[in-house]
């Protein structure tokens, strides 16, 4: 699904199409001079998920890639399913080839969901912190979920868990006190050198409780959209798919020295 230099093709989506994002010719400028990484969430895919976003951070100026990963048992179209310790893996090797593409040496990742925590796996794990400036986090699940109280069923039902697991690994992997999130978040949750932001809703009902979504560092921001507009109702799939403010939070966490500020006119 991702284009390459020779994949330019009147009938290409929109995605890899010349203008688009995924354009594996186009270099950095010095005004933003890092690529960005989009990491989609969990059943998402590197088009679905940024249809509002790539087009967004393209337009003002900024080289945009995205990448399917966690395909599991061969499910079409839906993504994030595996073990994220795979998708870890294929994330580093994205930014591998997007870092020489554009011959940089850092990139920014922009995560929504499992997107906006997983590459922590890939930065504390896979030597990915010496690649990224910025992690990007939009409604991540940073500490694991409750899913609005529905993983309790997995406490008092096992072998519901065992199902779940069989079908896509990384939704056990994401539950509150999974022992991947454990290892994830043990010794801290941030790294040296790399600069976070969150960006949460009150109304995630994916994501529970929202705070969880937080990280704790140096380098951290953790913006509520609500604290911004309290007009705004976007839950979790709205603020990564169309939020305009969570849109532009992270236009202002890629460019801080430009930042402005946030309104419910943004």
């Amino acid at each position: 699904m991702l284009a390459d230099k020779s994949a330019r093709k009147p009938a290409a989506p929109a995605s890899s199409s010349e203008g688009g994002w995924n354009d594996y010719d186009c270099k950095p400028s010095k005004e933003h001079p890092r690529p960005v990484v989009l990491v989609h969430g969990t059943g998402g895919n590197a088009v679905s998920n940024w249809l509002g976003l790539a087009p967004y951070l393209k337009k003002r100026g900024y080289c945009v890639f995205s990448l399917d990963y966690g395909q599991y048992n061969g499910v079409p179209l839906l993504y994030g399913l595996g073990p994220m310790e795979d998708s870890a893996a294929q994330l580093g090797t994205f930014v591998d080839k997007v870092l020489e593409a554009s011959d940089t040496n850092k990139v920014d990742i922009v995560g929504h969901s499992q997107g906006g925590m997983m590459p922590r796996y890939y930065m504390k794990f896979l030597g990915g912190a010496d690649k990224v400036n910025a992690l990007v986090g939009i409604a991540p699940s940073n500490h694991g979920t409750t899913l609005s109280g529905l993983t309790k069923l997995v406490d008092l039902l096992p072998p519901l868990g065992d199902v779940i697991d069989g079908l896509a690994p990384s939704l056990m992997q994401q539950k509150r006190g999974s022992e991947f999130m454990a290892r994830l978040n043990e010794g801290g949750d941030t790294l040296p050198g790399v600069k976070y932001t969150v960006i949460a809703t009150k109304y995630d009902e994916i994501v529970t409780p929202y705070k969880s979504q937080f990280l704790e560092g140096p380098d951290v921001n953790n913006v509520v959209l609500q604290d911004l507009c309290p007009a705004d109702i976007s839950e979790h799939l709205a603020i990564g798919l169309f939020d305009k403010l969570a849109f532009h939070e992270t236009a202002n966490a890629l460019d801080p020295a430009n930042a402005e500020p946030t309104t419910c006119s943004s």
